[in-house]
């Protein structure tokens, strides 16, 4: 469900444009309708109190308001990313969640456009099935929210986390980054265990080097966005992990106030995709 935040940030009605950019430039996708998230799977990572609060709009959501079908929207963007996630496991390769919104909402606490942590509530779920996560957090900042749920609920054995915002400290550098990439899933190969693994990506727009709210000359330029974007999918792809990606962040507009930007670097995405993993047959995606 996309749905107007009443805040400066694109990423809420976000899903409905990219998946219309993403039809109109023919990419072989899939569309699924997905339930949304349980109260089961969100008190896994978040406390009642917080989700009811939210819910009854006596919070205010991570868009700093407290419009209730904003609120509850959220709750079908992290069902998307769960039923994403459990399709990307079930068929062994990839799955889209078209969804942003995460990775800055903690246990209890909004902020940042991110009110309920549809990665962590994803991550608790494969955990019971006794699989590891490894995410990748390629949005311009700090997955804080994450790391503080992975520490508050001792997932470290069971989540490896890697994000920009923390790990990208100097100006951008294409080798430096691949280093660090590559370095990661070797990392988390040798710390878990075959066919019970999966792999969780945010393809952020916002690490683009002229986003607003991104990092500056810690930025990408447009190609070295796709080349992000093809070296994870191609690691997933030739070391067998399962891959379910996102949207996160992205706020380029232009002098019209479209995001016309924002949306070609997530059709670059999924272009990648597609070359990688899914050329001639489909990419799944699930839409909330």
């Amino acid at each position: 469900m996309s749905v107007d935040s009443g805040g400066y940030s694109p990423s809420a009605s976000k899903p409905e444009h990219v998946v219309a950019d993403w039809l109109k430039s023919e990419l072989p996708i899939h569309l699924k309708d997905v339930p949304p998230v349980s109260m089961v799977d969100l008190s896994a990572v978040h406390s009642r109190q917080y989700i009811d609060g939210i819910l009854q709009g006596q919070l205010k959501n991570g868009h700093g308001n407290t419009i209730r079908r904003v609120s509850r929207s959220c709750l079908l963007t992290a069902g998307s990313f769960v039923a994403a996630a459990e399709e990307a496991a079930h068929n062994g390769k990839v799955a889209c969640s078209p969804t942003s919104g995460f990775h800055h909402a903690r246990y209890d606490s909004a902020r940042g456009f991110c009110t309920f942590n549809g990665l962590m509530v994803a991550a608790a779920r494969m955990c019971l099935r006794k699989w590891t996560v490894a995410i990748i957090d390629c949005d311009a900042h700090q997955g804080d929210g994450t790391q503080s749920i992975i520490n508050q609920k001792k997932m470290h054995n069971q989540v490896f986390h890697w994000t920009y915002g923390q790990e990208i400290k100097a100006a951008f550098q294409w080798a430096r980054f691949e280093r660090q990439i590559r370095g990661f899933i070797d990392s988390y190969l040798s710390q878990s265990r075959e066919n019970s693994r999966i792999v969780f990506y945010q393809a952020g727009a916002d690490a683009h080097i002229d986003d607003p709210l991104g990092p500056g000359e810690l930025g990408m330029y447009d190609h070295e966005m796709r080349k992000r974007d093809r070296l994870i999918f191609e690691l997933c792809r030739n070391h067998n992990l399962p891959v379910v990606w996102n949207l996160a962040g992205g706020y380029q507009r232009d002098q019209f106030g479209d995001i016309h930007k924002v949306l070609m670097l997530h059709r670059a995405t999924m272009e990648e995709c597609v070359r990688c993993f899914i050329q001639p047959d489909t990419t799944l995606v699930r839409t909330p």
